[in-house]
């Protein structure tokens, strides 16, 4: 099993894909991304922000796919997104399944840590399954008194500072070493990184550990198993080379990421992006 210290960081566990359509994403919103200190690397894969100015007569759609990681954020805007808590600004967004689809309207900024996956259940000790497809106030999962100066909207003005103050609140938390989470995230690592991993099988076999146990460990860390983790990921590597303007059959690329043949492909994809492969790559 790999282990990591504060000296050599994990590698990647989470994809930087999965916002549909980027490069129209990109013309309305502002996307920073900055990766996590030294101190915390462990736990978090960086910390982000957005920032929008629209018109009153003018708004966007955001669609992200889903990632097995969960963030603790910040949000505050003329228009508040509808899942947020009432009276809430600093929440915990756990795994959501489902695509992420959010109206941007009006003014509005965001900024967020991205925990790897895994990592907040590891820093709070709960399990990461009692957030899948919810956003709660982030005084369920984290202590209050570590939250409290991150809420003010001065401070999310600066997302720098704040990311540099979030990262300091969870240095607070960082707890004794946990073989179980070494284990979850060498795995997360491994399926990002290597898209030759196309079954729970092949995962289990090359890190000499049962399906069930496999199963468990995903439920209790990350929150969603990891037949479904697999899964986001190939098809986040195959939506972006859509992205990036592959021009080769759909057929060869539902075989390259793992579909049995492009009827397959088309199922999940429609299911989970709302049109065919072929719609989404025309609309380009």
């Amino acid at each position: 099993m790999a282990a990591w210290t504060n000296a050599t960081a994990p590698p990647p566990t989470a994809s930087l894909s999965g916002v549909l359509r980027p490069d129209e994403f990109a013309r309305h919103v502002e996307l920073s991304r900055d990766p996590a200190g030294a101190e915390v690397a462990h736990w978090v894969e960086n910390h982000w922000s957005l920032r929008w100015d629209l018109p009153a007569d003018r708004w966007a759609l955001s669609q992200v796919l889903p990632h097995p990681t969960c963030s603790l954020t910040v949000e505050l805007g003329t228009h508040p997104r509808p899942a947020l808590p009432p009276g809430q600004v600093l929440v915990v967004t756990g795994v959501a399944t489902r695509r992420f689809d959010v109206e941007v309207r009006g003014t509005g900024r965001v900024v967020g840590l991205r925990f790897r996956p895994g990592g907040l259940a590891a820093l709070s000790g709960l399990s990461a399954a009692t957030w899948t497809d919810r956003v709660v106030p982030a005084q369920e999962v984290l202590p209050e008194p570590l939250l409290a100066p991150l809420r003010s909207p001065d401070l999310a003005a600066d997302p720098e500072a704040w990311g540099d103050a979030a990262e300091a609140a969870v240095t607070a938390l960082v707890p004794e070493p946990d073989d179980r989470y070494e284990q979850v995230l060498a795995i997360v690592a491994d399926m990002l990184a290597d898209r030759s991993l196309l079954t729970v099988a092949a995962v289990a076999r090359r890190h000499d550990v049962a399906p069930r146990t496999l199963q468990r460990l995903f439920h209790r860390y990350v929150g969603v198993g990891p037949k479904w983790v697999l899964a986001r990921y190939r098809m986040h590597d195959l939506v972006a080379e859509i992205d990036a303007g592959y021009d080769g059959t759909i057929t060869d690329l539902a075989h390259r990421y793992g579909w049995y043949d492009q009827a397959h492909l088309t199922r999940e994809f429609t299911a989970l992006i709302g049109v065919t492969p072929l719609h989404y790559r025309q609309r380009r």
